[in-house]
């Protein structure tokens, strides 16, 4: 099949990827001319394990193209992804569609016979409904059909997600735009992944409701975290207690400094402002982002108060270590990520900081210039008063402990991961600190 994606970020382009691996032929557009310029030399734009071995390989194969031509791109699909940014708007939170209708415009000046129109992006309910009005009265009379197909692509494992994910949601109700689309994913329905034949509204909610649902699991074991802290449980063992029960789960549970990235944040709060504007308010999801909102400085006053300033003495002129700034592992996506809300309480309070990312830096730099960034987690604790574990990076799980604490003036670590089991870090000279327990 003929496949043009819109969109050569994140979502656009391993799809884009993973489409063209199972045979189709596949043409990412983007406006961005040195993006795709990048992407025809090899660099990604992104970084994702295995996502520039997997470009290559389909590239040289002939089954995956780049341009900036959206109406060459367009002309003769069988099926076109929109699978560009949808931010949250400045001022009031909703989920900024101005790209999404923007791309549709361009589609429907473009169309030149029936095709299947796909929004990839994560777009608020009724999203599609415009979409359809757009092109129903820009590109004239060819049989058109819009169908929502929501990612759920976890960064750093987005190639297997896509390749075996748990279920392809598609909204549409179109009797021909269901066959393109099984066809679309032919190869994963010949491998029994679960297709799942919605209303393209009960789509778009799907993708807003999984997100605030895992959202809701990390924000409550945060929670849990504190209490334990308070009343001398151990919130390690109490995950993995409640996980054990198949109707909770084990994953999403794991205590730390809060959620962050491309998805959650933004996410949530689109479906706060849904719910705002049908008055149907979901209260549970306003506490989540509410408590995720707070947790992060709270973070940076637990490293403060590990430096001997909880009851008001000063710790301005220390030195901490910040190991970890982007969310979470494997991905260099520094948005909303915890490390920014902890390093400038540090900053607030005159401590000086100094970080180490394996991905991240280069990006971190442009949204913390005013720290010291070092070429590893040995660098960075160089002379600190304190090391912090931010992001669980796999770098960090096998430190040299005794040879970390060598380096520091005082050897204190808050591992806001529960990286270590503290008997080890204590044993390498530590003060250790971590996450309830």
């Amino acid at each position: 099949m003929r496949i043009t994606m819109i969109g050569s970020g994140y979502v656009g382009l391993v799809s884009g990827a993973c489409f063209s691996d199972f045979g189709h032929d596949v043409i990412c557009v983007d406006k961005d001319e040195t993006k795709i310029a990048a992407l025809e030399a090899g660099k990604m734009p992104i970084f994702e394990p295995g996502l520039d071995t997997l470009v290559a390989s389909n590239v040289a194969a002939g089954r995956l193209r780049f341009t900036t031509d959206l109406k060459a791109a367009v002309a003769g699909a069988d099926a076109i992804f929109i699978a560009v940014g949808t931010p949250s708007r400045r001022g009031d939170g909703h989920a900024d569609l101005s790209y999404v209708f923007a791309a549709t415009r361009e589609i429907a000046e473009a169309i030149d016979g029936p095709v299947v129109v796909v929004t990839k992006s994560t777009v608020p309910v009724g999203t599609g409904d415009k979409v359809e009005e757009i092109l129903t009265e820009l590109a004239g009379d060819f049989p058109i059909a819009v169908v929502s197909n929501p990612e759920f692509l976890r960064e750093g494992a987005a190639i297997g997600d896509f390749k075996r994910p748990d279920r392809i949601v598609i909204g549409t109700e179109d009797p021909r735009a269901q066959q393109v689309m099984r066809d679309v994913y032919r190869p994963l329905y010949l491998n029994e992944s679960p297709i799942l034949f919605t209303g393209r509204r009960t789509s778009e909610l799907i993708k807003y409701a999984a997100n605030a649902f895992l959202a809701t699991k990390i924000t409550f074991i945060n929670e849990i975290a504190d209490l334990c802290e308070a009343v001398g449980a151990n919130v390690k063992d109490v995950s993995r207690g409640i996980g054990l029960d198949n109707r909770i789960g084990s994953k999403f549970l794991h205590a730390g400094p809060g959620y962050g990235g491309s998805c959650f944040p933004k996410d949530t709060l689109a479906l706060l402002k849904t719910a705002e504007d049908y008055e149907t308010p979901v209260r549970i999801v306003e506490a989540v982002v509410q408590v995720n909102d707070t947790r992060k400085r709270a973070m940076g006053r637990k490293v403060i108060a590990a430096l001997g300033g909880g009851d008001g003495t000063s710790v301005r002129g220390k030195t901490v270590a910040v190991l970890g700034l982007t969310f979470k592992p494997n991905t260099d996506d520094m948005r909303d990520a915890p490390s920014l809300a902890i390093v400038q309480s540090l900053l607030d309070a005159g401590i000086t900081v100094r970080a180490h990312d394996p991905e991240g830096m280069e990006i971190a730099k442009t949204m913390m210039p005013d720290i010291t960034y070092c070429a590893d987690a040995y660098a960075a604790a160089q002379g600190a008063d304190a090391v912090v574990i931010v992001t669980e990076w796999n770098i960090y799980r096998a430190l040299d402990l005794k040879r970390l604490a060598a380096t520091m003036a005082a050897p204190v670590m808050v591992d806001l991961r529960n990286v270590y089991p503290p008997s080890d870090a204590e044993r390498a000279g530590f003060a250790y600190s971590s996450i309830g327990r």
